[in-house]
């Protein structure tokens, strides 16, 4: 199978007629983190301000024939430094998007959430995967994958919002969650499905807003309206969700990377929750899955900006 390198064509779009929003990449210093700052510039989707140690970013920008001289560049030691430097400048307002470059997520991470000197919000900072399978009609919001191990109610109760927040931003305007567990019935020795019947009841008490859920769902009577008739399950969600509301990293993990390596998906990662959209993507991923991400963020960005101007 041959991943689509145009799947999220209309998200890149969108974001190229928004224009191009500053963007502080913490250490492109490996040829896919600095190609996927490139081409966010030349997409009109971002400014970057490089963050890095010169000597070595100006190394892989040799091999890659990329002109440095159209780039802000803020020289810094070290990986940990560039982490430190990034979030300083989003902070400050000096960029309005945070892209992670070819430095470990937990480097990155520990200087967004730093108390005093990050950009946490009082709102759990998680991270959502938009994928695109060319099986289903839609993208496939998947949380979460790469940030909270195993959430608690509450934590999955913003891990949620976030998710719903990320989906208005794309004009998604009442997305479908469903809530995954390894069964559809409430099972008490199986925490995942009384998670799923809370964040159910939390939403119909406005606990949660802006979408509709249901849950507990196993995946295939999730994702399959013929698995959920089989079983008798009446959903508005399920056979149709947008949104996949894991029971925890490991599953969310796994969940998204065999999309990615056996259905060919296509895919971008977000962190939301901070004070600024987080681009966050592996250190295996290729520059085309950093520009949709790219894009993603500066569409949340901009809304930030018109709900800024709105309150």
């Amino acid at each position: 199978m041959i991943r689509d390198d145009n799947a999220f064509t209309d998200i890149l779009e969108q974001a190229t007629t928004l224009g191009p929003l500053p963007m502080a990449v913490a250490h492109p210093c490996s040829r896919e983190s600095l190609l996927g700052a490139v081409e966010a510039q030349d997409h009109g989707i971002a400014v970057p301000v490089l963050v890095a140690p010169k000597a070595k970013l100006a190394t892989v920008a040799r091999e890659l024939d990329v002109d440095l001289a159209r780039f802000n560049l803020v020289d810094v030691p070290h990986s940990h430094a560039a982490a430190e430097k990034a979030v300083e400048l989003v902070r400050e307002g000096s960029a309005e998007i945070l892209m992670k470059g070819s430095l470990h997520t937990d480097e990155l991470m520990s200087e967004v959430l730093a108390r005093g000197t990050g950009i946490r919000t009082d709102r759990r900072i998680s991270h959502v995967f938009i994928m695109k399978v060319e099986s289903y009609p839609r993208y496939l919001f998947i949380t979460d994958a790469a940030i909270n191990i195993e959430p608690d109610l509450m934590a999955k109760r913003d891990i949620c919002q976030n998710a719903i927040d990320l989906c208005h931003a794309l004009d998604i305007r009442s997305p479908k969650v469903a809530i995954l567990s390894a069964v559809e019935t409430i099972t008490p020795t199986i925490v995942s499905t009384l998670d799923a019947a809370a964040l159910c009841k939390m939403a119909d008490r406005g606990q949660i807003s802006g979408a509709i859920l249901d849950g507990p769902l196993a995946f295939d009577n999730a994702i399959s309206s013929a698995a959920a008739d089989t079983k008798g399950i009446v959903s508005q969600v399920a056979g149709n969700p947008d949104i996949l509301l894991v029971p925890d990293l490991e599953a969310g993990n796994m969940l998204a990377k065999q999309l990615t390596y056996l259905a060919a998906a296509a895919s971008a990662g977000i962190v939301m929750g901070a004070r600024a959209p987080i681009v966050l993507t592996s250190r295996a991923d290729d520059a085309n899955g950093r520009l949709a991400s790219s894009a993603v963020a500066n569409l949340l960005a901009h809304r930030r900006r018109t709900l800024g101007k709105i309150a």
